[in-house]
């Protein structure tokens, strides 16, 4: 058993519990770093190489100080370690494997210099579980409303007091022209919890669209309780806000509920966030509905959807087309925002233009490559054809019952359409060789002649240049590949994939819809030949060795 040193009990019972309480950590940790405190003094006082340990009783003060040192056959530390003779002197029946507690002198002055090096393991130990103790109370706080007072403000950046921690709201996350004054109290919603070095870093916002839905569900006791939920938000900071609503409630109308008795709900919301305008907008699930409520003033004529390019194009009159962009475009973007949609307005005279072109060229194509009369091509736009591959493959029941169709013309322009394809295909394999694209390529899955003709293009015209290419730089592209008509069971063959619109276009066959599935296997079956070639070279490398014994035994014969 260790001796006590003599020490005051009191006043380091004395000294845990102040720092406990001050820092507002476990009494455990604190008596933890005194205790290593103590053991790194004793090391500085006794040796270095010592294996010293110091035990501080939490309830009696008791202070004890020992060397440990283990049982082994063959000494080679002589601090750490003893030999079985050495050990049974110390205490009787030691064997090895054993640990020896050497008790050590008392300490009655630690020194100045021990001392001071105590005090900084005391301090360094106590800020670590202070740094996590801060961790642990914010980072499941993500999302919620804070109340701080600002300290400073360093570079732009305004860093508030929480009581027990410090955040900081940056300047991209504050609302724009926004005064930051010392010593004020202000809101805000902790948007990020980080861990480091130096403690948890808090990130606070106030131009973050949640920062707005949190004041509503302050103000707002139906969207506390769930009975109006908040389903869209966007925010142009300290200018203006949208936000969709729906009540779950239908007694209950959700935009009343949000504006409050003369306004006085929207109005504190409003106070808070500076003096931002705030559209209240009833939310629907009809995309073109809750997209007529997104643009309000504004009036709209029409709205038509392109859900596989996820855009939206909505049509206004023209004395409402300055209103329905907004200053600035804001009210189309807080729109575009709040749908999730790309939006696109026109005026009714645009959109007819737009139309009649498409219509157009749309016509002169089928024109062209099936051979037919205007009123026909017409008729199939006007039906929504819009490609040959549409045609060729589409079910022939479909095509015949087109007004003025039958089934033997169906088969006519069906055939037509194949034939068409069949064309544009060797069009685009001469194009190909003429660039040097390998035939190798053209075996690859997934890949048309038209695509071919764009890897040659890039000066992709082998095996291992396109081996070389990671996914992403073949085929990345900002949305799902489009939904096209599928051919019919037993067809000649699938729809020709066309490109899509020079925007989306991401890597080099990017415009052609491929899912990231479909360039794996092409990247991958471009790489087998590698994976041959290694798969020879291992052959080889094990047949060699075969070789030279056999031409050596019949040489000794």
């Amino acid at each position: 058993m260790a001796s006590p040193i003599s020490a005051n009990k009191a006043e380091l019972l004395a000294i845990a519990n102040a720092v406990a309480s001050e820092k507002m950590i476990d009494k455990d940790i604190v008596v933890e770093a005194m205790e290593e405190a103590i053991q790194k003094a004793a090391r500085a006082r006794f040796g270095q190489e010592n294996d010293i340990r110091a035990k501080l009783d939490p309830q009696t003060g008791d202070l004890r100080l020992w060397r440990v040192v283990e049982v082994v056959e063959e000494v080679e530390d002589y601090f750490k370690q003893v030999d079985v003779a050495q050990a049974q002197k110390l205490e009787e029946g030691a064997k090895v494997g054993d640990f020896i507690v050497d008790p050590l002198p008392a300490m009655d002055d630690l020194g100045r210099i021990d001392a001071q090096s105590a005090k900084q393991v005391i301090f360094q130990k106590v800020r670590d579980a202070e740094r996590e103790r801060q961790f642990e109370e914010f980072k499941d706080r993500a999302g919620e409303i804070i109340t701080g007072v600002i300290k400073s403000v360093e570079f732009g950046h305004v860093i508030v007091n929480l009581g027990r921690a410090e955040g900081v709201i940056r300047r991209d996350q504050q609302i724009p022209r926004e005064a930051a004054r010392v010593g004020e109290r202000v809101r805000a919603l902790i948007s990020k919890v980080e861990r480091n070095n130096r403690g948890p870093q808090i990130f606070l916002s106030r131009a973050a669209p949640d920062f707005m839905r949190k004041l509503f569900a302050q103000e707002v006791p139906e969207i506390y309780d769930g009975i109006i939920e908040i389903k869209a938000a966007a925010r142009d900071p300290g200018s203006r806000a949208k936000i969709g609503v729906i009540s779950h409630d239908s007694s209950i109308d959700p935009v009343g509920a949000c504006v409050g008795m003369k306004g006085s709900r929207v109005q504190a919301v409003v106070q808070e966030l500076q003096g931002e305008k705030i559209d209240i907008i009833p939310w629907s699930e009809d995309t073109a509905t809750f997209v007529v409520n997104a643009l309000q003033p504004a009036t709209v004529s029409r709205v038509v959807l392109d859900e596989e390019e996820s855009r939206i194009e909505v049509v206004v009159p023209d004395d409402q087309l300055s209103l329905a962009i907004g200053r600035r475009g804001q009210n189309v973007r807080l729109a575009s925002q709040l749908t999730d949609s790309q939006i696109d307005i026109m005026t009714e005279e645009e959109a007819s233009e737009k139309r009649s072109k498409e219509f157009a060229e749309r016509s002169n194509m089928f024109e062209e490559e099936l051979d037919v009369d205007e009123t026909l091509s017409q008729l199939l736009v006007a039906e929504g054809f819009v490609e040959l591959e549409e045609v060729a493959y589409v079910e022939l029941d479909e095509l015949a019952a087109i007004e003025g169709f039958d089934e033997e013309l169906a088969e006519e322009l069906q055939s037509r359409a194949k034939e068409a394809l069949e064309r544009q295909e060797a069009a685009h394999r001469e194009a190909r060789r003429e660039l040097g694209v390998e035939d190798d390529l053209a075996d690859l899955p997934h890949l048309t002649e038209e695509m071919l003709v764009v890897l040659g293009r890039a000066g992709i015209k082998d095996l291992d240049d396109l081996a070389d290419l990671a996914t992403d730089e073949l085929i990345a592209r900002k949305r799902e590949a489009p939904r096209r008509r599928q051919p019919p069971a037993g067809a000649d063959g699938p729809p020709v994939r066309r490109p899509q619109r020079e925007q989306d276009k991401g890597g080099v066959l990017g415009a052609f819809g491929l899912t990231e599935e479909q360039g794996n296997e092409i990247i991958m079956a471009a790489r087998a030949h590698w994976f041959e070639d290694e798969e020879e070279a291992a052959e080889a490398t094990v047949a060699a060795p075969a070789a030279e014994e056999a031409a050596d035994a019949e040489s000794s014969q």
